[in-house]
């Protein structure tokens, strides 16, 4: 195992989709209002456009606004990937391998730098990074505990507890869940499932986030997306 930042999250989901770099951009303003410049890092971002012959990680250049970071977004997303698929269908796809040690070694600069260290993963912890390595290995080597981003409504009782399950089988610690409601369905469920899980797991539920409608991950929606998160989340609880 790999000595590697002092504080830091692997933020990860139960699936795409459910709020991750909402979720990560969030706590990463959170942080650097508390005087904390967090570094963030996303190992790897599919679905990225092409623009002026370089690839743009979306996701990875908002945690990087969010964040006040530094570092080129090169560091902080190593391998951005054309299409939207799992990250080693992309990247078989584009004839890229991904080098796990290369991961680790822009892991390692970022998280020297600063003291805490968000990392934001892609899909759910099963998702395979190359056709032996998946992200559970990759939060193995972090050596960071997981928050776990969940979506609050019908179906993430068995999405949540099995996700929750399979990294507690695999020694991972997680330092709690968030449920997100990406969708604003209204689903009945989302009254019942957060006292369901505090009762079915003993991780502790670290905050509710309501349907944000229209706001998305882009600069002019920034403030607003830390205002929901500060409010929303444990953030000082994360943090002890």
């Amino acid at each position: 195992m790999m000595a590697l930042a002092r504080k830091g999250l692997f933020v990860t989901g139960t699936d795409t989709g459910v709020g991750k770099t909402f979720v990560t951009a969030g706590l990463a303003r959170c942080l650097l209002d508390r005087g904390i410049r967090p570094g963030v890092f996303k190992p790897v971002e599919t679905g990225c456009a092409l623009r002026r012959g370089k690839r743009i990680p979306r996701d990875g250049a908002f945690l990087k606004h969010m964040a006040g970071a530094t570092e080129p977004i090169e560091e902080i997303v190593p391998y951005r990937l054309a299409a939207p698929l799992a990250p080693q269908v992309a990247a078989e796809k584009e004839g890229v391998r991904i080098q796990i040690q290369r991961i680790h070694r822009a892991f390692l600069e970022i998280s020297s730098r600063h003291p805490y260290t968000l990392v934001e993963g892609a899909g759910g912890i099963l998702v395979p990074v190359t056709r032996k390595y998946t992200m559970v290995d990759l939060m193995r080597q972090c050596n960071l505990p997981v928050l776990l981003v969940s979506r609050i409504g019908l179906g993430t009782l068995n999405h949540t507890l099995l996700t929750l399950f399979y990294l507690a089988q695999h020694g991972i610690p997680v330092a709690g869940v968030v449920l997100n409601d990406p969708d604003g369905r209204r689903d009945p469920s989302a009254r019942t499932n957060p006292s369901m899980l505090a009762q079915w797991s003993s991780v502790p539920i670290l905050g509710t986030i309501p349907h944000r409608g229209g706001i998305r991950t882009t600069r002019a929606s920034a403030d607003e997306i830390a205002r929901r998160v500060g409010r929303h989340v444990k953030v000082d609880g994360m943090l002890r």
